[in-house]
């Protein structure tokens, strides 16, 4: 049986998907991946994702979560039979973006994570949406609540990604690739990348959206998400 696992973001949780889980294929079994939590490195994180999900794998993942999910396509070509990226990007990461995670993870290690976070929101949301008072707060304290340890190591994580850009091109799979059209932090320019190497990805954009596309506009993302995964439902059978 085919099994669905969502991989949340950097510093999130199940908190990102819950706009989601109740409305996907419930005959997938959704289920979100605590893997990032426990580990140090994109590589382990996949690594952990594959030996605790059996069978074959739909691997959802947001922003850090589709880098994880790539890299286990990766370790596990012939158990991933799909993958759904949302504002993610295949590249490393760049010099300037090390140094402001050097930057942000000082601040985060003198206790004072939530300046960083709260001017983040402004970056990771869409203008419409960060007018939101409930959204911004919901977005600040899951990120907050994930604490120092995590946000120090999920950001040296993600500093140290590898290229996927070398496999991507190898993939077999069925890929979406959904961006929100005003994505500041994984911009669409990356998207576009993705699917750009992979011949048989479909690329799908989420309009009037930012970086946290599953909270933002989880109408939208729903809707995309199930006609995608359709095809890994089989039909019931006539009694």
């Amino acid at each position: 049986m085919t099994r669905l696992v969502l991989l949340p973001g950097l510093a999130c949780d199940a908190r990102l998907w819950e706009a989601q889980i109740p409305a996907l294929p419930p005959a997938l079994e959704a289920r979100v991946s605590d893997a990032s939590q426990r580990n140090d490195r994109i590589e382990t994180m996949a690594a952990a994702v594959l030996a605790e999900n059996d069978g074959p794998l739909v691997l959802c993942g947001a922003s850090m979560g589709g880098m994880v999910a790539m890299e286990a396509a990766r370790q596990a070509p012939d158990r991933v039979v799909g993958l759904a990226l949302l504002g993610t990007s295949a590249r490393p990461e760049t010099p300037e973006m090390h140094k402001l995670r050097e930057s942000a993870i000082e601040v985060f290690e003198r206790g004072d994570a939530r300046s960083v976070i709260e001017l983040n929101a402004g970056f990771a949301l869409h203008p419409a949406q960060a007018a939101d008072r409930a959204l911004v707060r919901a977005y600040v304290e899951q990120v907050l609540d994930a604490g120092t340890e995590q946000l120090v190591r999920q950001n040296r994580a993600v500093m140290q990604r590898p290229d996927a850009r070398l496999h991507l091109p190898q993939l077999r799979c069925a890929v979406l690739v959904l961006c929100g059209d005003s994505d500041q932090l994984a911009p669409p320019e990356c998207s576009e990348e993705i699917a750009a190497l992979v011949p048989q990805a479909e690329l799908a954009w989420v309009p009037q959206c930012g970086h946290m596309l599953t909270m933002e506009k989880p109408a939208e993302v729903n809707a995309a998400l199930n006609g995608w995964l359709a095809r890994f439902v089989q039909p019931a059978q006539a009694a």
